[in-house]
């Protein structure tokens, strides 16, 4: 009679850890969005500002991309939880030492795409470095979703970069490493 009873406990635990886990499985896909947007500023292009709306997406783990475009605007999507992607809007609005502040960000709720796992900066090319051919640096979210600091952030950036430029790009890189972009 005993084992009977414990077998009944063992099979209520089990059921209300699977239903505790579905509702916290809720609570976190509730928290998760995607927004687009574009960036109107002064000086939002040739500044490093892509590259610093990357870090921000390192540091936050989030998905999306940013391209610069023809109308002299950034666009960019950003995809995760919704006090992250808050945070970065606020860093993308003050910009970085060299672009505009107070940029004006016009925002959209987009699809969440479950699948999207990475964020993007297309075609990026660097003034500062004279790199002039466009690459696509991808960053891939990390299997946690722990914030990692501005510092680490960079430090994948420049591993990205890295990987990504070849030969007198990569060596114009290299001289330059380090330097805020």
């Amino acid at each position: 009679m005993g084992s009977c009873i414990d077998r009944v406990v063992q099979l209520c635990a089990s059921v209300l850890i699977c239903a505790i886990a579905t509702v916290l499985a809720g609570v976190a896909c509730a928290q998760q969005q995607a927004v687009t947007a574009t960036v109107i500023g002064e000086k939002v292009q040739k500044v490093g500002y892509r590259a610093m709306i990357q870090k921000q997406a390192i540091m936050y783990n989030l998905a999306g991309f940013a391209r610069n475009n023809p109308d002299g605007t950034v666009g960019l999507e950003l995809q995760g939880d919704e006090a992250l992607i808050a945070k970065t809007l606020e860093a993308v609005s003050a910009g970085n030492k060299n672009s505009s502040h107070a940029n004006i960000i016009g925002e959209a709720q987009a699809p969440f795409d479950p699948n999207l796992k990475t964020f993007t900066i297309y075609g990026w090319t660097s003034t500062s470095r004279n790199i002039s051919n466009p690459y696509d640096l991808v960053f891939n979210l990390r299997p946690d979703d722990n914030e990692i600091s501005g510092k680490e952030a960079a430090a994948v950036w420049d591993s990205i970069a890295e990987s990504t430029l070849k030969g007198e790009d990569l060596a114009k890189f290299m001289k330059h490493l380090g330097d805020e972009e």
